[in-house]
């Protein structure tokens, strides 16, 4: 059972996650979606280090969906107008189709404070699907085991990746949650999440 009274300085968790949650995006949004590159120039106080970061493409469904797109509005133009509107079309859709594409990218991201997953194309929003460290309960390699409840899908399959899955509370403090991720060292992630890696 994930812990449900843990304290710091007197907090109840709800209050400690929602506190974490807040800290977690003022860090991770001093830092441009590159992280390698540092904080961002105009922060005033330079922010600590992330844990960890990693990028996750774009879903299939983004790929297979930008694809149609693009031959679906190429066919038509090729049937109204020919295809010499299809070659000068062309470059335009494929420089479309590749901004949305990179603006799919995902970035999985672990502060001081939390977790979460950033979308390229929505940086500017800050980040989204937030967990704060203080929620997590479990880290396992693999699938989730049985008795754990429904997990969520964050990033996707890439060469040299293993998947682990993580069991934490949701912002109530009360209701059991999970999520499977694609990581480059699973032992690394866990440690940056604050919990050893059961086997």
């Amino acid at each position: 059972m994930p812990p449900r009274s843990r304290r710091e300085n007197g907090e109840p968790l709800v209050v400690r996650a929602a506190v974490d949650r807040e800290r977690h995006v003022t860090q991770v949004t001093s830092y441009g979606y590159f992280a390698r590159r540092g904080p961002k120039r105009y922060v005033t106080v330079t922010p600590r280090p992330l844990r960890y970061w990693q990028y996750d493409p774009a879903r299939p469904w983004v790929f297979v969906a930008t694809a149609l797109a693009v031959a679906a509005w190429l066919a038509f133009l090729g049937w109204r107008d020919g295809s010499a509107a299809v070659a000068g079309e062309a470059p335009l859709a494929i420089g479309l189709a590749l901004v949305v594409v990179i603006g799919a990218t995902a970035r999985f991201t672990i502060s001081d404070h939390a977790v979460s997953s950033d979308i390229a194309g929505l940086r500017q929003t800050s980040s989204f699907r937030v967990v704060p460290l203080v929620l997590i309960s479990e880290v396992v390699p693999g699938r989730p085991p049985a008795g754990w409840p429904k997990a969520r899908n964050r990033g996707g399959w890439w060469p040299g990746r293993r998947r682990i899955s993580v069991r934490h509370l949701d912002l109530d403090g009360v209701t059991e949650k999970a999520f499977t991720v694609w990581v480059r060292d699973p032992a690394a992630v866990a440690d940056a999440l604050g919990r050893p890696l059961r086997d």
